[in-house]
């Protein structure tokens, strides 16, 4: 019976997440805990990269956490963004948050409609005179990279953050009792490894978000018990209530 769930990904903001009403619903007691986090590189660590940040004239941000770090070494390193920068967002959501560091009105700011790169690229060409900044993860792959090449835009890529596990402290470890882990990236595979070195899963059931995660618990030598997103179940929540569903009895 799959009664308690730890949920990798932070607790969610709104009251009305479908997770809550699957833990009404089926009983079930959902623990969130990100198995990764997101940690900004810093000054001393950027400067290895020997590129200059002000040779540029237009930023493009294809995450918050791009935005965040972004400004955090900024002003780790006291250089003051001219007012004169444009910033490509793939998102208009993205590009809202920029009002978080900056007055938004007074800046240049474009965004993609999709979400996808190469749904902001047109935008870009438009703008094919800028020098464009990518601050990118350090698991980046180099889709961006190529797209941009492709139009023969003016860019470098930057890394500026990176992807580290969120290690699980000795209590938790000792009351690490669950009935299914969810996880949504790769990354968090990698992190139960470095916790739990001798992982065994028995009768803990391991759902996974993506075929990139679904891949990583295999080559770890686990099984999937649940797979989204799928023609059926495009969500994750959608999937989980679907699975708790039919197995309401086992």
């Amino acid at each position: 019976m799959t009664k308690k769930i730890l949920v990798s990904q932070p607790k969610p903001t709104s009251e009305k997440s479908p997770y809550y009403d699957i833990a009404s619903e089926y009983g079930v007691e959902l623990v969130f805990r990100p198995f990764i986090k997101v940690e900004g590189l810093t000054a001393k660590e950027f400067r290895q990269q020997k590129i200059s940040i002000l040779d540029h004239t237009a930023i493009v941000f294809t995450s918050r956490h791009a935005i965040d770090h972004f400004f955090k070494l900024t002003k780790e390193m006291r250089i003051t963004i001219p007012e004169e920068m444009k910033y490509f967002c793939i998102t208009e959501t993205i590009a809202l948050y920029i009002q978080k560091y900056v007055q938004y009105r007074k800046r240049k700011v474009f965004f993609g409609t999709t979400g996808k790169m190469q749904d902001l690229v047109p935008v870009m060409v438009k703008h094919k005179t800028e020098k464009y900044l990518v601050p990118q993860s350090d698991m980046h792959t180099d889709e961006v990279q190529k797209l941009l090449d492709a139009k023969k835009l003016n860019h470098t890529e930057c890394v500026m953050y990176r992807t580290v596990s969120n290690d699980f402290t000795e209590e938790e470890l000792k009351h690490f009792d669950y009935d299914m882990l969810v996880f949504f990236s790769p990354n968090g595979i990698k992190a139960l490894n470095k916790n739990f070195p001798a992982f065994n899963q028995g009768k803990i059931k391991i759902a996974t978000f993506g075929p990139a995660t679904a891949k990583a618990v295999e080559d770890e030598g686990l099984h999937v018990d649940l797979m989204a997103p799928t023609k059926e179940n495009p969500s994750m929540t959608s999937a989980l209530r679907a699975f708790l569903k039919e197995n309401a009895d086992a």
